[in-house]
């Protein structure tokens, strides 16, 4: 029997152990997936569950749950040797270990890009996991906590401020669904006010949201800025030491939140630790069917390969590396490793942007097809529509469009359960207390075990 292993649970991972398994004959070949994670992030949810507006659960789908004919391996593929047919697997616990397999399909993903700027390593929180996106939406529900219980000053004014670092689709969502948040959440907090925020995108070119054109672009920058937010364009973040941003602008000011989305890079594995072909910038050399391209038995897709655009007319373009392409890319790899298995030619990856969509905020949008740009309401509503359909599973559709009714109803949660990050805190802080005021001839507690039964 074959062996195909996959590398990484991400779009093009899933999609394509999905889809071998509905067109796998029984018997014909065996799907191993190996990722850290037991489950995909669909990414493109992560700036509403800043906002709250999408629970962190259902942004993420179960690979046990939905792949019931592929092998899952909890672990993280530090090494692949081609020559040998063989993976270097890294479990959480325990020792390395090796797998053998027949056809290896590579969709590891990228990994965020940090600069050297120093204290981003110690201060910034990236957006591209689930966690991630918790976290930022829990510290800055505890920092308006904070502020409120201080009087106006420098430490209340920096609690109240945001600094988001990348003016692509990921840093501008969620610039604009934490503004949204931000800005919602003051009138459950009177003794804060609206001049105190301050919301900082900061971008090292001249426009944000590379993939719509210029006139869109200004109108974003508008937007936001009309809603108080503060787009630096041309700029550069040059220090961020204990949360005291520097600007190259020269502009400086203290912030308690700084998230870093200025860019993916090659993911490691695929970059400095394989024998397949890479490019220059670490991203595997794939031919139009997404075989690697010079060796049998490689395929590739997603954010980690260079796939050539044929629907551009651009020469040499490659496919923009977003979750539009990986999973439709996932889709077709399962297709062309089943037909390569049964002696057919496999097809060539084609695909037509279907446009690009942004969210701004809560009922906020833009959206752009060629020339066709829709704002505001209704762009905010084709987001939504669009993104309900695409994400994995009619469970996950369903459960993201309950919590929608709810907060139509009701509103959204603003509470915070930053406490979840340290859960030990309050038992080791119990403890310690109680060993504090302990005195001599106090009689010691008594535990469930020695209370008497009824």
């Amino acid at each position: 029997m074959r062996r195909i292993l996959i590398v990484g649970g991400g779009y093009a991972g899933f999609y394509a152990a999905w889809k071998l398994e509905q067109k796998l004959r029984r018997g014909e070949a065996e799907v191993t997936l190996v990722d850290p994670r037991p489950y995909l992030t669909y990414q493109p949810f992560l700036p509403e569950v800043v906002a709250g507006s999408v629970e962190a659960r259902h942004a993420a789908v179960s690979l046990r749950r939905h792949l019931r004919r592929t092998r899952v391996v909890a672990g993280k593929v530090t090494a692949i040797d081609h020559g040998h047919h063989v993976v270097t697997v890294q479990p959480a616990d325990g020792e390395a270990f090796e797998r053998s397999y027949d056809q290896i399909v590579v969709t590891a993903g990228a990994v965020t890009r940090t600069l050297p700027v120093p204290g981003i390593a110690d201060q910034a929180i990236g957006l591209k996991h689930v966690e991630e996106a918790v976290a930022i939406r829990d510290r800055l529900l505890t920092a308006f906590d904070r502020a409120a219980a201080l009087p106006a000053g420098p430490q209340r004014r920096k609690l109240l401020t945001v600094t988001f670092v990348g003016g692509g689709f990921s840093g501008v969502e969620g610039f604009g669904e934490l503004l949204s948040l931000a800005t919602a959440l003051l009138k459950r907090y009177p003794e804060l006010h609206r001049d105190e925020l301050r919301f900082h995108l900061v971008e090292a070119s001249g426009r944000i949201l590379p993939e719509v054109t210029d006139r869109p672009g200004r109108w974003v920058v508008r937007e936001l800025e009309r809603r108080g937010g503060h787009v630096h364009l041309n700029t550069l973040v040059t220090s961020a030491k204990n949360g005291h941003v520097t600007l190259s602008t020269g502009e400086e000011f203290d912030s308690e939140l700084i998230v870093w989305t200025a860019g993916n890079g090659a993911n490691p594995v695929v970059g400095r630790h394989t024998d397949l072909p890479v490019d220059e910038r670490g991203y595997l050399v794939v031919r139009p069917d997404l075989r690697v391209e010079g060796v049998a038995g490689a395929w590739a897709a997603g954010d980690d390969a260079a796939v050539p655009d044929l629907a551009s007319p651009v020469p040499g373009a490659r496919t923009v590396p977003n979750a539009q392409h990986a999973y439709r890319q996932g889709k077709l790899l399962a297709r062309n490793i089943i037909a390569t298995l049964r002696g057919r030619e496999p097809r060539p990856y084609v695909h037509h942007s279907l446009g690009a969509i942004a969210t701004l905020g809560l009922g906020r949008g833009i959206f752009q097809y060629r020339r066709l740009v829709i704002k505001g309401f209704p762009a905010w509503l084709m987001h939504r529509g669009y993104h309900v359909l695409a994400v994995p599973t009619w469970e996950r559709k369903v459960r993201v469009l309950a919590v929608w009714l709810t907060q139509a109803l009701f509103g959204r949660d603003i509470l915070s359960l930053a406490s979840v990050q340290h859960p030990r805190d309050a038992f080791v802080a119990a403890g310690l207390t109680v060993a504090g005021e302990a005195r001599p001839g106090d009689q010691p507690a008594k535990g469930l075990a020695s209370m008497p039964q009824v």
